[in-house]
């Protein structure tokens, strides 16, 4: 599988492209960083982020995109250009019928590191060790965006499976429809000499 990770800015939005399938090694295939100017409109920058990142598209072919889920944060001039950028992600994946998925900072760091509460500095390191990359993506972004890849390939496979196990299990009675049933009378058939 390959999966392009999207770490979602105006001003730097991470991209990442990893290959690999769980419990088989990884292998980068691209990192960068797509950049805008910080002193541009906010649409020039989303057409940027827009160009940017249908080049990473277009070059690498993924299968999947996966974009980290923004999170509040108190600055919400921050929250709404990372929430553009991150839908502008979506819709050029959508446009060419590329799946997307969401994943949390908290998830991402636990599935690089083990820690949901790891720090930059310990997911970029593990990202390293897992491409074992001569050494660290930067900035920070793009190896964030490697780990969104990395995250997803082990994580969003496992989603996967389960999903279609969950639709090929006999649909499960409702709580109510069990209580009905622990509510009715036994019947006792008598039986005859």
């Amino acid at each position: 599988m390959r999966v392009l990770g999207v770490d979602p800015g105006l001003t730097r939005c991470g991209v990442g492209v990893v290959d690999g399938a769980p419990g088989r090694p990884l292998k980068m295939a691209g990192v960068g960083v797509v950049r805008t100017p910080a002193d541009a409109e906010i649409g020039p920058r989303l057409l940027l982020v827009e160009q940017g990142i249908e080049a990473w598209l277009e070059e690498y072919r993924p299968d999947m995109v996966a974009v980290e889920r923004v999170f509040a944060q108190h600055n919400v001039r921050t929250v709404m250009g990372t929430a553009q950028a991150s839908a502008v992600a979506m819709l050029c994946a959508t446009r060419r019928g590329i799946p997307v998925t969401l994943h949390t900072p908290s998830e991402v760091k636990a599935a690089v590191t083990g820690s949901g509460r790891a720090d930059k500095a310990q997911v970029t390191a593990m990202v390293t060790r897992l491409l074992r990359l001569d050494a660290p993506p930067k900035p920070a972004d793009a190896a964030d965006a490697l780990a969104l890849a990395i995250c997803h390939i082990w994580r969003g496979a496992a989603a996967g499976r389960i999903a279609a196990a969950v639709a090929k299990a006999p649909p499960a009675r409702s709580a109510a429809a069990v209580a009905r049933s622990a509510a009715r009378p036994a019947v006792r058939q008598e039986q005859r000499p």
